[in-house]
């Protein structure tokens, strides 16, 4: 699991002082930034460098509990699965001060080579960063291997 503290801004926050609803998804964005630092060079090396990119193919969503202005929100992330090209991505957002969980997002994303827009299979070193995170309930047992 990668944890990343993220502070409420003004910008993120509705009329009713509560964070807007699409604004969890940029922050699972930013916590997949710095999921991916690891790699040579981050994940801006892995897009602009390698020209591998992770776009979204589904992106699922609970709300718990709300977050408001002047607030941090922990984002832990974690891998749910691992295919040979895919994966889903995991966040929780608990609140920083009381750690009630205001949302889950899972998120899933295909290698993709950007120069020519078509699916690739993943990179090694994706794959190791990915496995090394990946939920135990999910990891693959011995018996038998992931798609």
């Amino acid at each position: 699991m990668v944890s990343l503290e993220r502070p409420i801004k003004f910008e993120d926050v509705d009329a009713a002082n509560i964070v807007f609803f699409a604004r969890f998804l940029n922050y699972a964005h930013e916590a997949m930034e710095r999921f991916f630092a690891p790699l040579d060079g981050g994940y801006a090396g892995l897009i602009l460098e390698r020209r591998i990119g992770l776009p979204a193919v589904r992106v699922e969503a609970d709300y718990a509990a709300p977050v408001r202005y002047g607030q941090a929100l922990r984002i832990e992330t974690s891998i749910a699965r691992i295919g040979r090209r895919s994966a889903t991505l995991r966040y929780r957002m608990h609140r920083a001060h009381d750690g009630v969980l205001s949302a889950e997002l899972r998120h899933t994303v295909v290698t993709t080579d950007l120069v020519q827009l078509v699916s690739v299979p993943m990179p090694e070193d994706v794959r190791a960063l990915l496995s090394a995170h990946l939920e135990l309930e999910q990891a693959p047992s011995s018996a038998g291997q992931r798609a």
